[in-house]
Formats: C-alpha cells, structure tokens, sequence
C-alpha cells in the first residue's frame, strides 16, 4: 500500500478547496490513502500546555517563541477538525490523526485526547528544555549546545512519550541532525535506548522526508544508524511527507520506500480508528 499519514493543513485553512490539492497530488503519486495529522497548536485544548513549557522570557529564544505562539495558532477546536474531516470522509480516502508535541505533562494529553476517535496519533519531540531546535530563526542556539546534552535529553523525551502509552508513532526520530550538527562521538547507546522504549510501547517509526527536502541536512529521517538498531528490533514503520503544502503531499515517498527497503522492510502499517493493518510496502 501507498500511504502517507503525516502532513498538516496549517498552511492554508479548513477550506475544501484549498485542501483538495492534497489529494490531487496524492492522485497523481498513485498514493491510496493519506492522513492528516494537524500539530497540536492547532488547537486552543492544547494552548496552556504551550506556555507551560516552553522558554517564554526576554531571551533570543524567548522572544522568538512568543511570536510564535501568536502566529497562526490555535485557530480550530477539535470538534472543528473532526466536523470538517468527516466532510472529506464522504469524498476521500483519508484518516484523522494528529501530530502532538512532547509535553511534560501527559496526563494533560490523556484527558485531551481521550474524548476523539483518532484513526492514529503521532507523538514527536519538537522541544528541548523549552528550546524549539528545528527553528530556523533561533538556530544560532545550536552553537551554544552540548551534542552530548542534546542527545540525551533527546533520549530522554523519547522515553517518556513512549513510556505514556498515548502514541502509535514516533514522528522524525532524531530529526536533530537537521541543521548539519553533527556529533563526533558515538550516538548508537542512545539509539538503542530510543528503539528500545518504542519497542515496550509498541510504536511505529515515522520515515519521514521533510527533513530532506525542507532543511539543509538534506537526508531521510530517521537517519541510518537508527535505521540500522530499529530494523534489527523488528520495529515498523510508516513512509511520510511531512507535508504543509498540498504540492509536497507524498514527496519523496519512493525514495523513501527503497530507503525502508535497503533496511530489510517488506511491510507498513495502515492505521484505522487506533487499529492495524500489516500491509505490503509498495
């Protein structure tokens, strides 16, 4: 099956017309089925959890995050993404889900999320100590960072996403190579920490090409070393865009089954209402 689950309408609006580029590209990729996985600050439930954890003072980075959160933000409830998601139900093949963000409350997450027939959920670690790394605006932060450090709070983030048992999959594992910082030492203990927690919690990995095609590293995520531990583990896996435009739905998807591929994949996974489908990867 050709499928793509993670990409995001916050681009443009709930509009039919806008949003039916998505699928028109999809068409034309011969993709059979794609998911919408809206970030969590779409939606205003999510908003104090935002400003709970993210670095929010007179800072470089501060400042940056605080016009972040007033821009394009929190625009739809819930119940408005699942109404007009059942409006495209009755034309399309296309499942509900969402991206959410690592915050440190997840008990909050539970109680959000506990109420929506999601067709999957994406768990993604987006923030470092409050720090948003794969901000192009505040990158400058990179040069300040430890890689020893990142690596392991990343890790760490990893872990308790996983260990939550909220999620279905890890989106971009290790997208932190995404500027080109690039660690000298060996990474390999922290990535068999990671496989090992998505193992226990049952997650799938998200190979995902945004970071190919929307930031200087240029390559596949998840990289090949995690490539390499998870596909020893036996872990699934997903094949996404990351897409925020409807001409990057299923960007990149053959070069990212063949990358699967390279790694000993036959399969994916189709996701319906939390539920799973072994399916061939084609």
């Amino acid at each position: 099956m050709r499928a793509d689950y993670h990409m995001h309408f916050e681009k443009g609006s709930y509009d039919e017309e806008w949003v039916e580029g998505f699928f028109h590209q999809a068409a034309l990729l011969g993709l059979d089925e794609i998911g919408i996985s809206e970030h969590s600050h779409t939606f205003p439930e999510f908003e104090s959890l935002y400003y709970d954890d993210l670095i929010l003072d007179d800072s470089f980075i501060g400042q940056f995050q605080k016009k972040w959160l007033k821009t394009n933000k929190f625009k739809y409830t819930l119940d408005e993404y699942f109404a007009f998601m059942a409006k495209l139900k009755k034309k399309h093949k296309v499942k509900t889900g969402i991206e959410v963000c690592n915050f440190q409350n997840q008990d909050a997450v539970r109680d959000i999320l506990k109420d929506y027939k999601f067709d999957y959920v994406i768990g993604s670690v987006h923030f470092l100590d409050g720090w948003a790394y794969d901000s192009a605006e505040i990158m400058a932060q990179w040069d300040k960072e430890d890689l020893n450090d990142v690596y392991e709070e990343y890790t760490q983030e990893i872990e308790k996403l996983a260990a939550s048992g909220l999620y279905d999959v890890l989106g971009h594992p290790y997208n932190i190579r995404l500027f080109h910082y690039i660690p000298e030492f060996d990474a390999t203990p922290y990535l068999i920490r990671a496989v090992a927690a998505l193992k226990k919690a049952n997650m799938v990995v998200d190979i995902n090409t945004g970071t190919f095609y929307r930031y200087p590293i240029a390559e596949i995520t998840p990289y090949y070393k995690f490539m390499g531990v998870a596909s020893q583990e036996g872990l699934p896996v997903i094949i996404t865009s990351d897409a925020h435009k409807p001409e990057d739905c299923g960007a990149y998807h053959d070069e990212a089954v063949n990358y699967a591929r390279s790694y000993g994949y036959k399969n994916t996974i189709r996701f319906t209402q939390r539920q799973r489908e072994v399916v061939p990867l084609e």
